[in-house]
């Protein structure tokens, strides 16, 4: 088996193991249960710092010289080559809410190149895989199927997945864009998770996706599965997918997009 496909098999593991706990350990009240981060807006629950931990004692028991960068704080430099990254809860707001569109996200990269990546919808019994060069799988309640992306979907008749930050400043920048997006699409979808957009684009549940200010975290495991799939993600004008833009959709649609969110200067807040 390939690196990629060791990484692969220990990513969807790990992502399964922490999905099943964090259903059945989720906390409805208490004094600990929510914190914010960045602004009211931004939570974090101790499920996230839970299921980090777990998934960095898994993946360490395994691989012991890996390194990490998590988004709750469970970062390390590691010896081998290979970094995690991971997202416990993206989508910890639909969590806290009990609503189901929020994932399990673990990448695995090596010389900043994403290897493998799996993402776990625990609410929605799906999961998520892709090894670089190998497609990328959605495993599901009906069965496993291979995706492919909606390619050249005009733009007029592409639904489009977004979200929005955490700053008023940054969401009343981001509704500003919008207003140029909504007319020239069928319909916008915000579901509140970063990765579950992406998986939904490279099962061809959306067209194209765009968001200003998501994380490495966010973006690294749906990043590979979208581009697997046939997709491309990237930023604005050549920039690589990132903090300032991300930007996926299948060919024809991504150039379309990056064409109509250009001319709505989308990087001002």
């Amino acid at each position: 088996m390939s690196l990629a496909g060791e990484l692969l098999e220990l990513a969807t593991a790990t992502a399964r193991e922490a999905g099943r706990m964090l259903v059945d350990k989720r906390p409805l009240e208490g004094p600990d249960v929510v914190q914010t981060k960045s602004s009211p807006t931004d939570v974090v629950t101790q499920m996230d710092r839970a299921a980090e931990s777990l998934i960095i004692d898994r993946i360490t028991a395994a691989r012991p010289d890996d390194g990490f960068l998590g988004e709750e704080g469970g970062t390390r430099e590691g010896a081998s080559g290979v970094r995690w990254v991971i997202d416990p809860i993206d989508g910890t707001v639909n969590y806290l809410y009990d609503l189901p569109d929020w994932a399990v996200s673990i990448a695995a990269e090596s010389g900043g190149v994403t290897l493998a990546g799996a993402v776990v919808l625990p609410r929605r019994g799906e999961t998520y895989t892709a090894a670089r060069g190998a497609g990328a799988l959605l495993h599901g309640p009906s069965g496993t199927r291979e995706l492919r992306v909606s390619p050249s979907v005009p733009l007029e008749r592409a639904l489009v997945a977004t979200g929005f930050g955490y700053s008023a400043a940054r969401r009343a920048s981001q509704a500003r864009v919008l207003t140029g997006v909504l007319p020239a699409v069928r319909d916008i979808r915000r579901g509140g998770s970063c990765c579950v957009d992406l998986c939904a684009l490279a099962a061809g549940r959306v067209d194209a996706y765009y968001e200003r200010g998501v994380q490495e975290w966010d973006t690294a495991a749906g990043a590979l599965i979208v581009q697997e799939a046939g997709g491309r993600v990237e930023g604005l004008r050549g920039a690589p997918a990132g903090p300032e833009l991300t930007i996926a959709a299948g060919p024809g649609t991504f150039e379309d997009l990056h064409a109509l969110l250009a001319g709505l200067d989308p990087l001002r807040d």
